[in-house]
C-alpha cells in the first residue's frame, strides 16, 4: 500500500511539474461519500475563499498604503520565523492562473477581501487608482470564467493611517470613514458585484486586537498580555460596537442608493465556535449558553433583535456601550444575508472568576475550555492548535442560528482545516485529512439543510496556501500547495475531490 500510495505522489508531482497551469487535463477519482452538486438545492453556491493580505503581495508597491498589520509583522516574534505578507503568494499577479484554477475545481464563486489602504492609501481622501485598476481586473477575468465575485470590505487590513490618526475602531469617527470607503467600492465596482460583506469576523477584530492584543493595533491590559497600552476591559466591548455601527452605516447607504439599481445585498461575515457543555449539569449549560452570547451573540442580538444579549448586560454593565434610538434603526436589520465562519468546536464549564479588579472580555464570559471529556479528545487535532475536527460542530452551529435568529439566509462562509507548512513536496499533495474533513463537513451541514436551515452557499478555506497571520508560513490550509520559492499553484487531492464532487450533469 505504502509502494502505491509513493507511486500515486510522484505520478501527481510529475504531473503537476508538467502542467500545473492547465490542471483540468487530468482527473483522478474518488469516493466522494455520497457527495455531489446534485444533493444540494438548485443555485446553491460552492465557492472558495481567501483575503487580500494573506494573498495579494504588493504590500508596497502600486501605491498601496500600510495597514496594521504591515506595521506589525515587522516586529521580531509577532509572527513565527518573522515572516510577513509582503509579497505572499503574489496573487497581485497571479490572478489570472488562480481564478482559472477556480475553474478546474469547478467553483462557482470566489470570496475574496479589498484591501482598504490599496484604494486609499491615507484611509480618506486621494484614491490609488492603481488598486482600483487592480480589482477591475480580477473582477473582471472572473466574470469572465464563470466565477461570481462575493467582495468583502474589510479583512483586518484596517489603514495604518487612521490607527495613528485617531486610534482606528476605538474612535467613532471609524463609521464615517468606513461607510465613505464602502460607498465608494459600492459606486466603482458595483456594477458587476452583487455581494457585498462588510467584516470578516468582527469578533476576532475586537477580542484580538484590544483584549488579549495578540492581534494589530495589539491592544490590552497588561495582565492579559504583552501590550504597551490598551484595556480590557472597556476597549473591546467599544471597538465592536463601533464596528456594528460601520456594518450598519455601509448597509444603510447601499440600500438607499444602490440597492435598486445594482440589485446586489450586503451582508456580514461572523465566526463561530460551537460551545458544547462538557457535562449535562445545569452549570455547565448555562455557561456554554454564556459563551455562545459572548462569542456570536454580541453581534447577532443587535443585528436581529435591535439590542446585546441580557448576559452581556449583566455581567458587563455600564462598561457595555449603548445605542441610541437612531443607531437602533439602522442597526436592526441590516443585513440581507449572514455569512458564518466555522471550523471547531469545544467543550466548556462553568468556572466563575474570582472577584478582582482584574477584567476583561473573555474574562467576563467565566468558563473554562476543555478538549477532550473522560480522556477521549473531543476531535483529532489539526496543524494549528485551536482546531479540533467536530462535524457535527457545522450541525449545530447552523441549527441554533436557525433557531435563535429567525432562520436568515445562511452562508457557510468559511471551513477548513490545515496540514503542516513543512510537509515535503509532493507528500503535501496527499491530503487525505483535509478529503475527510471536508466530506464529514459538508454531510453535517447538509443534513441542517435537511432540517431546515435556510442555508444557500459554502466556501472553503482556503482556496491556496498562503501567510496565515499569526503562524506565518507554517500552516497550509489551501485547495492548491504553493511552492513559497518560485510561487508555482500544484492542486492538492482536495481540489480534485472538489472537483469531481462539483461536477455537472452534462445535458
Amino acid at each position: 500500500m505504502k509502494s502505491l500510495v509513493i507511486l500515486f505522489l510522484l505520478f501527481v508531482a510529475v504531473f503537476s511539474i508538467v502542467s500545473h497551469v492547465n490542471a483540468s487535463a487530468w482527473q483522478p477519482r474518488f469516493d466522494t461519500g455520497g457527495l455531489s452538486r446534485d444533493i444540494f438545492p438548485k443555485g446553491f453556491v460552492f465557492g472558495s475563499a481567501a483575503s487580500a493580505y494573506q494573498v495579494e503581495g504588493m504590500a508596497n508597491k502600486d501605491g498601496r498604503g500600510s495597514s496594521i498589520w504591515d506595521v506589525f509583522v515587522k516586529v521580531p516574534g509577532n509572527i513565527k520565523n518573522n515572516a510577513t505578507g509582503e509579497v505572499s503568494i503574489d496573487q497581485y499577479n497571479h490572478y489570472k492562473e488562480d481564478v482559472n484554477l477556480m475553474q478546474m475545481m469547478n467553483f462557482d464563486a470566489y470570496r475574496f477581501s479589498i484591501s482598504w489602504p490599496r484604494i486609499f492609501p491615507n484611509g480618506t481622501g486621494e484614491v490609488n487608482w492603481k488598486g482600483v485598476a487592480y480589482y477591475n481586473r480580477l473582477i473582471d477575468y472572473m466574470l469572465e470564467k464563470g466565477i461570481t465575485p462575493h467582495a468583502n470590505l474589510y479583512h483586518y487590513d484596517l489603514p495604518l493611517a487612521l490607527q495613528e490618526r485617531y486610534g482606528g475602531f476605538l474612535s467613532k469617527q471609524i463609521v464615517k470613514d468606513y461607510a465613505d470607503y464602502a460607498e465608494f467600492c459600492f459606486k466603482t465596482f458595483g456594477d458587476r458585484i452583487k455581494n457585498w460583506w462588510t467584516f470578516n469576523e468582527p469578533k476576532v477584530i475586537a477580542s484580538l486586537g484590544f483584549d488579549n492584543g495578540i492581534n494589530p493595533p495589539n491592544r490590552c491590559s497588561k495582565e492579559f498580555g504583552n501590550c504597551t497600552e490598551g484595556n480590557s476591559a472597556t476597549e473591546p466591548y467599544i471597538a465592536a460596537h463601533h464596528l456594528i455601527l460601520s456594518h450598519a452605516e455601509a448597509s444603510k447607504r447601499y440600500r438607499e442608493k444602490y440597492k435598486a439599481e445594482q440589485k446586489g445585498r450586503v451582508g456580514v461575515f461572523t465566526d463561530f465556535v460551537w460551545y458544547e457543555p462538557l457535562t449535562k449539569s445545569k452549570a455547565d449549560n448555562y455557561a456554554a449558553q454564556r459563551a455562545r452570547d459572548f462569542h456570536i451573540g454580541w453581534f447577532l442580538h443587535p443585528f436581529v433583535y435591535g439590542e446585546y444579549p441580557r448576559t452581556m448586560q449583566k455581567i458587563v454593565g455600564e462598561r457595555l456601550p449603548k445605542f441610541s434610538k437612531s443607531e437602533l434603526e439602522i442597526v436592526k436589520n441590516s443585513f440581507d444575508v449572514l455569512g458564518l465562519n466555522h471550523y471547531t468546536s469545544y467543550y466548556i464549564y462553568d468556572a466563575h472568576q474570582p472577584k478582582t479588579n482584574v477584567i476583561g472580555y473573555q474574562h467576563d464570559w467565566n468558563v473554562g475550555y476543555a478538549y477532550e471529556r473522560n480522556g477521549v479528545p473531543i476531535g483529532r487535532q489539526a496543524h494549528s492548535p485551536w482546531i479540533y475536527e467536530v462535524p457535527s460542530g457545522i450541525y449545530k452551529v447552523v441549527t441554533y442560528v436557525k433557531e435563535r435568529y429567525g432562520n436568515p439566509e445562511i452562508i457557510l462562509s468559511e471551513n477548513g482545516m490545515d496540514d503542516p507548512g513543512n510537509v515535503p513536496f509532493p507528500e503535501a499533495l496527499f491530503d487525505t485529512n483535509r478529503v475527510n474533513y471536508y466530506t464529514t463537513y459538508l454531510k453535517e451541514l447538509k443534513r441542517a439543510m435537511d432540517d431546515g436551515a435556510n442555508v444557500t452557499g459554502y466556501f472553503a478555506w482556503s482556496m491556496l496556501d498562503n501567510f496565515e497571520w499569526l503562524l506565518g508560513y507554517t500552516s497550509r490550509f489551501g485547495l492548491i500547495y504553493v511552492d513559497y520559492n518560485d510561487l508555482k499553484r500544484y492542486p492538492k487531492m482536495s481540489a480534485y475531490w472538489f472537483r469531481q464532487m462539483l461536477q455537472r450533469k452534462k445535458a
